[in-house]
């Protein structure tokens, strides 16, 4: 349902076995639709053996419905593609697809179908749909001098996990105390389905994105599309105690690791104070800076100086360099 005017049906899904899922819609409303590709067995994490084929298809999912849901989306369905090599046994194969089930289940963004086939090695991609009110969909652009700059959760647990796993030195305080937390960040990230409607429903939010490619790259990339600047106020950024214990035992930067490549599902968005101080009712929210008409993205430092964001934003690199 996505107002009393409007509705969404799925009459023939996975279970009906025809070539296509079929959705029957009434009124108006948008749909959105996002795809998204999994590097499968080459995710490091995978190859290092923190992650298994269950965690994999969860992550799947999470990366498509969170791409929907940084777009205010209402889920309605999920199409898998799943290519398996002709050694995998029966077992790991089932995991998989459990690990698509049960996000989801999680995200209530039913598998409506896809395809299942040979490959040479796991391949893992899918399609997730949508849909929002009319003039309700959220978009990168629109973001206005004088909107404040939120997110929805601390970010740079990813990126903490692989500079962790990629230095092979072992912390006892890491290992006992944040680890998991650190892995559960890939093992089963969380897509802020529940957010987003929240943002999109409201009316009042003028940009909005995900930082599964790091937060700094999602802050300059709202700006640049929005034609404004954004000022970062550094001591209101949150800094998990598990990405601090990485950066001091690898002695990083812990903004580095917050703001750099890490891929957390996070929502930034952009929306005027009072609208801020209304949706604080309904989420918990970080408000991290503000948008300025300069078309500067910069750093403000606790003592008034300014500085670029820190942490390396990601960009489109070859396979073998990548995550």
């Amino acid at each position: 349902m996505v107002d009393e005017r409007s509705t969404v049906d799925l009459i023939a899904g996975a279970d009906a076995q025809d070539d296509c899922a079929v959705f029957r819609m009434s009124g108006a409303q948008e749909l959105v639709v996002g795809s998204d590709y999994v590097r499968g067995p080459k995710f490091r994490l995978y190859e290092m053996g923190h992650l298994t084929e269950y965690n994999l298809g969860h992550y799947l999912v999470a990366a498509n419905v969170s791409d929907i849901a940084a777009m205010g989306a209402i889920p309605l369905g999920l199409l898998s593609v799943v290519r398996y090599p002709s050694d995998m046994s029966d077992e790991l194969f089932e995991s998989v697809m459990q690990g698509i089930k049960d996000a989801c289940d999680r995200f209530r963004c039913p598998n409506i179908g896809g395809d299942i086939g040979s490959a040479e090695r796991l391949i893992l991609s899918a399609s997730a749909l949508g849909t929002c009110r009319l003039g309700g969909t959220l978009f990168r652009k629109g973001a206005k001098p004088g909107d404040l700059v939120c997110i929805t959760a601390p970010t740079g647990l990813a990126g903490a996990a692989m500079e962790y796993a990629r230095a092979k030195r072992p912390s006892q305080t890491i290992d006992d105390l944040h680890l998991e937390t650190l892995l559960d960040s890939w093992r089963s990230p969380t897509a802020r389905v529940d957010e987003g409607i929240v943002l999109g429903e409201s009316g009042r939010v003028s940009s909005c994105q995900d930082t599964s490619d790091g937060l700094k790259a999602t802050i300059e990339c709202i700006a640049s599309a929005s034609g404004v600047g954004i000022t970062i106020f550094e001591d209101a950024v949150p800094v998990p105690d598990s990405v601090a214990e990485v950066a001091r035992h690898l002695d990083l930067d812990p903004l580095g690791l917050v703001f750099g490549d890490s891929v957390d599902f996070e929502l930034t968005f952009t929306a005027p104070p009072a609208a801020v101080d209304q949706l604080s009712g309904h989420l918990d929210l970080h408000v991290i800076g503000e948008v300025t008409d300069t078309c500067e993205v910069l750093l403000r430092r606790p003592g008034g100086g300014h500085a670029s964001l820190p942490g390396k934003a990601w960009r489109h690199i070859p396979e073998e360099a990548g995550r």
